[in-house]
């Protein structure tokens, strides 16, 4: 039980800690860490190095103090006073002691400075390393970023749905515009319906009016009553002739 809740914890939290965590924002603490610690590297190799000058001062001196001791003794041994010599060749042979120390230990400072120098100019070149990779893993990162908005903003605009719409929208103006030249169509041939219907009555009226004038002409209807002048129509009207080379039966009687 304990296992899973741990491995629950850490499925959670690691879930938490992996979205919360920004690469570029990592690999800049990392390469100012690694900045940091050059004047650590630095100052220990200048302690190495400061081991080997202070071993060859020593040496130098060791050297120098040997070189007094035997000029000493020799003095000494010239002037009869050998108790005195002997005395400096005791301190003399305490100093060669210290010499060959001194001689040991600088080698073993020269190859550890050598080291530490050597081990400073790696991290160095690591550093540089480093941080040129680390910038080109913050150019990726941006890269990466960059195309992850570009697809957020491409799946927000939703262009497969905004093209079914303007499909949709032209479908529908289309349908519009037909249904209202269907309208103006039919309006257009209702009307002219109509007018050929009143036309069709005004040609009828007029054929009435024609026969029933012939047959007046021809003294098979009673003839119409004039108006009188100033209630109707003129009287010219009344006189009128259906047509040329007609006349009543009644003027050509009268001739005859």
């Amino acid at each position: 039980m304990w296992n899973r809740l741990k491995r629950l914890f850490r499925s959670i939290f690691g879930g938490i800690i992996e979205s919360a965590e920004d690469p570029e924002l990592i690999l800049q603490q990392l390469v100012r860490d690694m900045n940091d610690e050059v004047p650590k590297m630095r100052n220990n190799v200048a302690q190495v190095m400061a081991t080997e000058k202070r071993l060859e001062r020593d040496i130098q001196a060791n050297q120098t103090k040997l070189t007094d001791l035997d000029n000493k003794i020799k003095a000494a041994i010239r002037t009869g006073h050998d108790d005195i010599a002997t005395t400096l060749i005791a301190e003399m042979q305490l100093a060669q002691r210290a010499l060959e120390t001194s001689k040991q230990n600088h080698e073993q400072a020269k190859v550890a400075s050598a080291k530490a120098r050597e081990f400073l100019d790696n991290y160095m070149a690591q550093i540089r390393r480093k941080t040129a990779e680390a910038m080109q893993l913050i150019s990726a990162n941006k890269q990466a970023q960059m195309q992850e908005r570009m697809a957020q903003t491409m799946a927000s605009f939703q262009l497969g749905d905004t093209s079914q719409t303007f499909d949709d929208m032209r479908e529908k103006i289309a349908n519009r515009s037909a249904a209202a030249e269907a309208k103006a169509e039919l309006a257009s041939a209702s009307f002219d319906t109509r007018m050929q219907s009143i036309d069709k009555e005004l040609a009828n009226i007029e054929a009435q009016d024609m026969l029933l004038a012939y047959k007046q002409q021809m003294g098979l209807a009673p003839a119409a009553e004039k108006p009188a002048l100033g209630e109707g129509a003129p009287a010219a009207n009344a006189d009128r002739s259906l047509g040329s080379g007609e006349r009543a039966p009644q003027e050509r009687k009268l001739t005859e």
